[in-house]
């Protein structure tokens, strides 16, 4: 494939990563409308018969038209002795209504009393369907009540249609390329513009920028602009760390990641990266960077090996990374592992100097053999 084909293919496989995203959003809400409702000679329409009604005008609400059904001898035998109130569709055709409902009397003062109302929706077929009270009140009760005067009532009803509408989300999808912080701060600390501290370690000279230093290390920002700091230093002698570990921390912190080893050395080196983390895991507890020690603890989890275990399992204690221990200790127990741990450099070093370490082994290796 010729190099610029294979280079347009690239292309295109990057933009298939763009993804464009829509949303949409239900809203369910009433539409409301109220119509009142004046009988006057209530007197007059009682002995109508059970069941039978008058009814009010039609009214609009919500493009639906509705009437209230008055019984004055009630709906039904079980409502004789009370007065019946209804509403109803009215529109024609196969339609097919959900609304909430409220009937009130009004008094002479015009104030209702709510004496009925839907806690739900209720579904509504035009011609099919009412709703209402069949014992709304007793006659007794209502010809003596205020609601009743003149030979007057008046009822007002509340219909609220409830209706749904669907918004849909309008994206516009900008593509974002990825962060180049790092990048940038990393060929800033490369190319030393505008620094203003330079860090002697062994045979080898750092430039770098105490503000950044500041901001990453609480132990840099102490240094320079702490209570005892000094802002004007312009250079540190430091003896605690190979050149190639100091320049590992300073790419870390310019670029919050672990550095690859061909960027610590000018030539091939032999070098490993696990030698790296180790030295490194020392750098980042003695700066108090806490992303940095976790970072270490992490790769020098996954590239644990005999060879090497025994001086992780020291670092670890040293610097108190107990998940690293555990690590460390449970490698080094397994019986095809204990025999190569114990022949390394490593190991030696735990004979000398920490025995306490040894103990822990040899009480991890008798959990293993029990298992």
């Amino acid at each position: 494939m010729a190099p610029n084909a294979a280079k347009r293919q690239r292309v295109s496989k990057s933009n298939t990563n763009d993804q464009e995203m829509s949303s949409s959003q239900l809203f369910y809400e009433t539409v409301k409308g109220s119509h009142e409702f004046k009988i006057n000679g209530y007197s007059l329409a009682k002995g109508m018969g059970v069941g039978k009604y008058k009814t009010s005008g039609k009214f609009t609400v919500g493009g639906h038209d509705w009437m209230i059904y008055f019984y004055p001898d009630g709906y039904d035998q079980a409502s004789k002795e009370s007065v019946s109130f209804y509403t109803n569709l009215e529109s024609p055709g196969e339609v097919e209504v959900r609304a909430l409902f409220e009937l009130n009397l009004q008094n002479q003062n015009r104030k209702g009393q709510c004496l009925g109302s839907s806690k739900s929706p209720v579904t509504f077929k035009a011609g099919n369907s009412i709703w209402g009270f069949s014992q709304y009140m007793k006659r007794s009760e209502l010809e003596t009540s205020d609601y009743l005067k003149d030979d007057c009532l008046i009822i007002h009803c509340t219909v609220g249609i409830v209706q749904t509408r669907v918004e849909e989300g309008k994206h516009y999808v900008t593509p974002v390329p990825p962060s180049d912080v790092a990048q940038n701060l990393k060929s800033l600390l490369q190319s030393e513009i505008g620094s203003d501290i330079t860090f002697q370690v062994g045979n080898k000279k750092f430039r770098a920028h105490k503000s950044i230093l500041a901001a990453r290390s609480p132990i840099f920002r102490a240094q320079f602009f702490g209570l005892v700091g000094n802002p004007d230093k312009e250079a540190v002698v430091t003896k605690e760390f190979e050149p190639f570990v100091f320049k590992a921390m300073l790419l870390f912190l310019y670029s919050n990641e672990l550095p690859e080893t061909r960027e610590l050395f000018d030539s091939d080196s032999l070098c490993t990266s696990t030698t790296i983390a180790q030295h490194l895991l020392a750098a980042a507890d003695h700066y108090n960077l806490a992303r940095l020690k976790l970072m270490c603890e992490a790769k020098l989890c996954e590239e644990i090996a005999a060879s090497t275990v025994a001086d992780t399992l020291a670092l670890a204690e040293r610097y108190q990374c107990q998940e690293l221990k555990n690590v460390c200790l449970k490698f080094a127990a397994k019986p095809e592992n204990i025999r190569e741990v114990m022949k390394s450099d490593g190991y030696a070093h735990l004979e000398k100097w920490c025995p306490s370490l040894l103990t822990d082994l040899l009480k991890t290796n008798a959990v293993v053999d029990k298992k």
